[in-house]
């Protein structure tokens, strides 16, 4: 096999394949890239790491076709100190590679395309298509409440249920949850013309890395298909599929406490600030533990926030629209921030009840968006003072 690459051309397409790289593993082949060069001058590199993947096309001029794998770390590396706007791939049938360019060349060992995993089918009858900049508001809206290592999978990533012209959107863990729906055009790619009727769960790590990949322009669009037990987005020269967690997701609508007696109106990013100063206190570590919650206090119109730890204290107070009685509720400040900012409304409003029970974050009413309908749940802690 023998290739010749644009050197900055190759460069932009290895990075993002990085991502489907396993680091550590038993099986070799998956910790390198799949090249496939054909004919044609189309060359195809894959990457997998056995729970997601991602195969991205690049044009280069291809003397001798071929599939081989190179290992992605030393390749990306190599590739990223050459000097010269090309590069030349060689592997020999002894599985040599060569990488050169200008009068500078590295050497490094290969596999046979053989020894890589059989990747999941990258097309199938059932799927649409969405605007990107549509999937990643959403994705930016839910995927800060995801489960990272939770005893029940079904939390470890992000449940998805998608109709005719509705999508919705539920993240959750032990303490926080974020629920997003909104009303978006979304094109049938169901071959039999049955109407659209799906529902899966992400994983974590592939919905982090699928926000990376979208693009926050209305005209760019992704074609997603899915089988059984696999998602494949197809963006113009990138296809990126992953596994999908397999299980029921829990009754998200019947943990969301609906009627609460407290409510509290203010704007967003000044509640934000008045919390990002009292970080400064909470998020302080003292004798290696950090001191995280942060206790707020509704008086007669009046939101005093504080928070105190062994080396000091912080307080403020941001005039609120209050119904109903005042209280004292704490609460974990990282994890109120962030469901505070996945709201994208300028005035929120907050429910409650009591210091023991959940709140519910929603929009103001004059600030609900036609077809969306945004709800972050936030679970208190116990205070100790």
């Amino acid at each position: 096999m023998k290739i010749i690459f644009n050197r900055q051309q190759i460069g932009n397409a290895v990075a993002p394949l990085m991502c489907a790289v396993s680091g550590k593993s038993t099986l070799t082949a998956i910790e390198g890239i799949l090249i496939d060069a054909a004919a044609d001058g189309t060359c195809t590199m894959t990457t997998f790491d056995l729970e997601k993947g991602m195969r991205i096309q690049v044009q280069a001029e291809v003397e001798e076709p071929g599939c081989y794998i190179l290992n992605a770390q030393k390749f990306s590396q190599t590739v990223r100190v050459m000097e010269g706007d090309q590069v030349t791939l060689t592997v020999s049938e002894n599985l040599q590679a060569c990488i050169s360019s200008g009068k500078s060349s590295h050497r490094m060992n290969a596999l046979a395309a053989s020894d890589y995993p059989t990747t999941p089918r990258l097309t199938t009858e059932d799927g649409f298509i969405i605007s990107q900049a549509a999937l990643k508001e959403m994705l930016s809206k839910t995927m800060y409440a995801m489960a990272s290592n939770d005893q029940r999978p079904v939390l470890n990533g992000c449940y998805f249920r998608v109709t005719a012209d509705q999508m919705l959107a539920v993240s959750c863990d032990s303490f926080k949850l974020a629920r997003c729906a909104a009303t978006v055009a979304i094109e049938n790619k169901n071959e039999d013309g049955s109407e659209l009727n799906f529902s899966f769960i992400i994983p974590n790590k592939t919905v982090n890395e699928l926000y990376r990949l979208l693009k926050d322009d209305e005209r760019e669009t992704v074609r997603i298909y899915m089988t059984r037990k696999n998602i494949v987005f197809h963006f113009k020269d990138t296809v990126f599929f992953s596994r999908l967690i397999d299980g029921v997701y829990i009754e998200f609508d019947r943990i969301i406490l609906k009627n609460h007696r407290i409510s509290v109106v203010t704007n967003r990013e000044t509640l934000i600030s008045a919390l990002e100063r009292a970080a400064l206190v909470t998020e302080e570590k003292v004798a290696g533990s950090v001191r995280a919650h942060v206790r707020l206090e509704l008086d007669n119109g009046l939101l005093k926030i504080s928070a105190n730890s062994a080396l000091g204290s912080t307080y403020d107070e941001i005039a609120v629209e209050q119904e109903g009685d005042g209280m004292v509720i704490a609460f974990n400040n990282r994890f109120l921030i962030d469901s505070l900012r996945a709201c994208s409304a300028e005035n929120i409003r907050i429910s409650m009840t009591s210091a023991l029970t959940s709140i519910n974050i929603t929009p103001a009413d004059d600030c609900v968006k036609d077809g969306s309908d945004e709800l972050f749940m936030l679970l208190p802690v116990r205070m100790k003072d």
